[in-house]
């Protein structure tokens, strides 16, 4: 019984959260005009291509995909270097402290990041890196989240194979890089799908830190263009232009789904 009750709390849950979804594809594909007129909002009488091209050709859709790609990947190569040696030092090795540090250090997890963009902006100004795609992505090059859930993989390895790895005379890189990594591969998936959803759709430090067409990832170049004069109503051009900025990351999860889900579950949590 509590099974079926529970099965029916997600069903209900996940039709509320992807009517949205629903709702902006559909838009997408509606004449401007008939989004306004429409009686029924899930309804699509003569659906049509013209929104994409006409958010293709108004957005210079080419430049933002590249900012953000780059953007993206540059945190993530970063983040993998800095959570896999941080993990590795909470997991493995003994030093003074070292539990009140990793307690601390997990407190970021608990401050929301925009309590941080004032004094974030003021170190980017006096680096003089301002309106440049280094400045988006300097503050997010450790994760605090990623540690901690590389560090709760780390921990089920049995530490025999440590001892196994030392007896064969390997540094402790070698071991990390040969056991510990290979092991930790569906964790390594999960955390590079949430690094990638995060900061693909990152909008208040880009929108700040950024003023040109160069830098601007794509959620503030389509910001700024659906709060142009020239958008207008033209509704389904920019739930088109929506669509567009979403679709690879809803691609990816589509694709990773069961190694986001075998993370979790080889990390531990619940």
């Amino acid at each position: 019984m509590y099974r079926i009750i529970n099965r029916t709390i997600i069903v209900l849950l996940g039709i509320l959260f992807i009517m949205p979804l629903v709702w902006t594809i559909l838009t997408s594909f509606t004449p401007s005009i008939e989004v306004i007129t429409r009686m029924n909002p899930f309804s699509v009488k003569n659906p049509t291509f013209g929104n994409y091209l006409a958010a293709w050709e108004t957005i210079p859709f080419l430049q933002y995909y590249l900012n953000t790609i780059v953007i993206v990947l540059g945190i993530l190569a970063v983040q993998m270097i800095t959570v896999t040696l941080a993990a590795y030092a909470f997991a493995r090795l003994t030093f003074i402290g070292s539990s009140v540090i990793f307690i601390v250090f997990l407190v970021q997890i608990m401050i929301p990041p925009d309590i941080l963009i004032f004094p974030n902006y003021a170190i980017m100004k006096e680096l003089n890196l301002i309106d440049s795609k280094l400045a988006i992505m300097l503050p997010y090059w450790a994760s605090s989240f990623g540690v901690f859930l590389l560090r709760q993989t780390f921990k089920q390895i049995p530490v025999d194979l440590d001892d196994a790895t030392k007896v064969d005379g390997c540094k402790w890189w070698q071991t990390l890089f040969y056991v510990y990594l290979p092991s930790a591969k569906p964790t390594y998936v999960a955390f590079g799908l949430i690094s990638v959803s995060t900061h693909w759709s990152n909008f208040m430090w880009p929108l700040i830190v950024t003023n040109s067409v160069e830098s601007r990832p794509l959620t503030v170049g389509i910001a700024i263009f659906a709060q142009s004069f020239e958008t207008g109503a033209q509704w389904g051009t920019v739930t088109a232009a929506t669509v567009l900025v979403i679709l690879p990351l809803l691609a990816a999860f589509f694709f990773f789904q069961r190694q986001f889900v075998d993370s979790f579950m080889h990390s531990g949590l619940k």
